[in-house]
């Protein structure tokens, strides 16, 4: 597998919800860039396409099929990580489970599997991965949120409450972690087409963001992958408690 840079040698990277989207393509950065990637997903053949596509290409991955929406799901995933892998120093809480409902139409099964997967597994996983992180060398977490923390659509109250929810995560977890050599920080991407995304996505909608991104285009998953591998890396070695918007500007600006 050949890369411009192996910024990530030999580092042992967990990705939760690594099976598609922003997780693969951050997988197969990081391995690209010289990482042992635990790639983590619910569904064994998901994780196995993922794998089997990194050791194709001649880096190093292996699977690890775990429920993270429990702690106890993640506790094991991170164990399975630092186990297999022999050490471990990366993090990155991307693992979401999405739904948008107007006010009177939130329920309450919906809000709390969505609180699992895309809150409390954040606050679990980085509890987890501390433990696991060797403290003369300290480690990186990088989660994913949005910029629905930012600024919010129609629909997506209990979305945006998570993503702003997962700022906050961040930032109190890099204050703490720091004397630790953990840096926390997270990344915030505007629109981007997966196959998570499809159900909230239609052309007249994404005609319509593209229009108003100053770089005139939706993201895309390497774009938030290059992110990702970056806060992890030593090139962002004084870099804590951040959330960068990875958004072609859309956030900060009206065109």
């Amino acid at each position: 597998m050949s890369a411009q840079k192996l910024d990530l040698q030999d580092r042992v990277a967990l990705i939760t919800g690594a099976g598609n989207g922003i997780g693969r393509e951050t997988a197969r950065q990081m391995a690209a860039r010289g990482a042992v990637v635990a790639v983590n997903d619910l569904k064994p053949e998901f994780v196995a396409a993922v794998v089997d596509e990194i050791r194709a290409a001649g880096g190093r991955a292996f699977g690890v099929v775990q429920n993270i929406a429990s702690r106890e799901g993640i506790q094991a995933a991170v164990e399975q990580a630092r186990s297999e892998g022999g050490r471990f120093d990366i993090l990155v809480n991307n693992a979401a489970w999405v739904r948008y409902q107007a006010v009177p139409d939130i329920q309450a099964d919906t809000m709390e599997r969505m609180l699992d997967v895309g809150f409390k597994a954040v606050i679990w996983g980085i509890q987890a991965a501390t433990a696991a992180m060797d403290p003369e060398r300290g480690g990186a977490i990088v989660n994913v949120a949005s910029t629905a923390a930012l600024r919010s659509a129609p629909n997506s109250l209990v979305y945006s409450g998570i993503k702003s929810g997962i700022l906050g995560i961040t930032r109190a977890a890099a204050a703490e972690l720091g004397a630790q050599r953990i840096r926390v920080n997270a990344v915030c991407p505007s629109a981007v087409p997966t196959e998570g995304t499809q159900r909230n996505r239609n052309a007249e909608r994404d005609a319509a963001r593209v229009a108003s991104t100053p770089m005139g285009r939706l993201g895309t998953v390497e774009d938030i992958a290059r992110a990702i591998c970056f806060l992890a890396s030593d090139d962002a070695g004084f870099i804590t408690a951040q959330g960068l918007a990875v958004d072609g500007g859309v956030t900060l600006t009206n065109v």
